[in-house]
C-alpha cells in the first residue's frame, strides 16, 4: 500500500516529465521498427567531419546573436542588462534545453535568472518577444520561399507549410498586439471569479504589459536579428546534410524547418523521437529515404546536445562568482 502510494505520488510530481520520455522513447522506437538502427548508423559512416564543426559552429554562435536581440528587447523596455551576463544566460538556457527532460527547461532557467536584475514581469515578457520574433520570422522566411519550391516537393507539405506559417504569424501579431487579449480576459473578470481574476492581476497583466512595452521599434530590431538567427539556424541543418553527403538546397531546409520547430512544441525531449517520425514525410521531396531523414534528423539532435555542453561550465563559474565570500578573520572575530 505505502509502495503504491509512493508511486502514484512520483507519477503526480514527475508526470511531465515521464510523459516527454515515453513521447520520445515510443518515437524512437517506432522509427527503429520502421527501419533497423544498425542501417540508421550506416549513414554516418564517412561523415564529413569539416561539415560537422561548421554545424556545431554556427550553433554556438547563434546563442550570441540570440543574445544581442534580448538586449534589444530590454532596452526598448528601458532596461539595461551586461551583454556578457545575456550571452551566459543563453548558453545555460540551452544547456538546460538539452539534458534536461523536465518543464524546467532552458527559458524558465533565463527567466529565473534574470529576474534577479529585472522585475519578474519584464523578465518573462522578453523571453516570450525574444521566443515569438525568432518563429514569426522563421514563419515569413518560408513563405517568401514556398513559391520556389522544386517540383517534386509534396502538395500536401507545401499546404501544410502555409497554414502553419500564416496561422503562426496571427497567433504571434496577436500576443505582441496584446489587446486582444486582454479584452476577453478583461469581460471574464465582472463575473468575479477569484482564481481567474488573481491569474489575470498577478501574472498575464504584468506579462502582457511587459510584451507591449518593447514598443515597435524593438520588436522590429529583433525580427531583423533573427533574419540573421534564422540563416544560421538553416545553416547548421545544411551544414549537417553536408557532412552525410545529402545533396539538398539551402531553401529546402527553409521550408521544413517551420514544420520541425513547431514540433520542438511537442512535450518531449528536446523534440527527440517526434522529429524523426515526421523526417521522412518531410524530406520525401528532397528524395531522401526513410533512414537517411533518420539519420539527419538524430544527427543535428546530437550536435546541439555536444554545441551545449559548454553551458554546463559556463553555470557553475557564475554561480561560483556570485557565491558570497566569506573573510576567515571578520568570522572568528564574529565568533568571539
Amino acid at each position: 500500500m505505502t509502495v503504491s502510494m509512493t508511486g502514484k505520488r512520483v507519477i503526480r510530481t514527475y508526470w511531465k516529465t515521464i510523459l516527454k520520455v515515453a513521447i520520445s522513447v515510443g518515437g524512437l522506437a517506432y522509427v527503429v521498427y520502421q527501419v533497423p538502427f544498425a542501417q540508421i548508423l550506416s549513414e554516418y559512416a564517412g561523415a564529413n567531419v569539416g561539415w560537422l564543426l561548421i554545424a556545431v559552429t554556427l550553433m554556438m554562435i547563434s546563442l550570441v546573436v540570440r543574445a544581442y536581440r534580448w538586449s534589444l528587447l530590454l532596452h526598448g523596455i528601458g532596461v539595461t542588462v551586461a551583454f556578457g551576463r545575456l550571452v551566459t544566460l543563453y548558453f545555460v538556457g540551452n544547456f538546460f534545453n538539452a539534458f534536461l527532460p523536465s518543464g524546467f527547461g532552458g527559458d524558465v532557467v533565463r527567466i529565473i535568472e534574470i529576474a534577479e536584475d529585472v522585475p519578474g514581469d519584464v523578465a518573462v515578457g522578453t523571453v516570450i518577444v525574444d521566443r515569438l520574433t525568432g518563429l514569426m520570422m522563421l514563419f515569413v522566411m518560408a513563405l517568401l520561399v514556398l513559391p520556389l519550391r522544386p517540383e517534386s516537393f509534396p502538395v500536401t507539405l507545401s499546404v501544410a507549410i502555409g497554414v502553419v506559417c500564416i496561422l503562426g504569424l496571427l497567433i504571434g501579431v496577436v500576443l505582441l498586439q496584446g489587446s486582444l487579449i486582454m479584452r476577453p480576459l478583461t469581460w471574464l473578470q465582472q463575473f468575479d471569479l477569484r482564481t481567474v481574476n488573481t491569474a489575470i492581476e498577478k501574472f498575464v497583466s504584468p506579462i502582457m504589459s511587459a510584451i507591449h512595452r518593447c514598443g515597435v521599434k524593438a520588436v522590429i530590431e529583433a525580427l531583423a536579428v533573427s533574419v540573421v538567427f534564422n540563416l544560421m539556424l538553416v545553416g547548421w541543418w545544411y551544414a549537417s546534410g553536408n557532412a552525410l553527403d545529402y545533396p539538398i538546397p539551402y531553401t529546402y531546409y527553409l521550408l521544413v524547418i517551420p514544420i520541425l520547430s513547431i514540433v520542438m512544441l511537442v512535450p518531449s525531449i528536446g523534440g527527440l523521437g517526434v522529429r524523426e517520425l515526421i523526417a521522412p514525410a518531410l524530406f520525401s521531396g528532397a528524395g531522401l529515404p526513410p533512414e537517411s531523414a533518420f539519420a539527419l534528423s538524430l544527427l543535428v539532435f546530437v550536435l546541439m546536445r555536444l554545441s551545449s555542453l559548454l553551458g554546463s561550465p559556463i553555470y557553475i563559474l557564475s554561480v561560483v562568482r556570485r557565491a558570497p565570500v566569506t573573510n576567515p578573520q571578520l568570522s572568528e572575530v564574529e565568533n568571539e
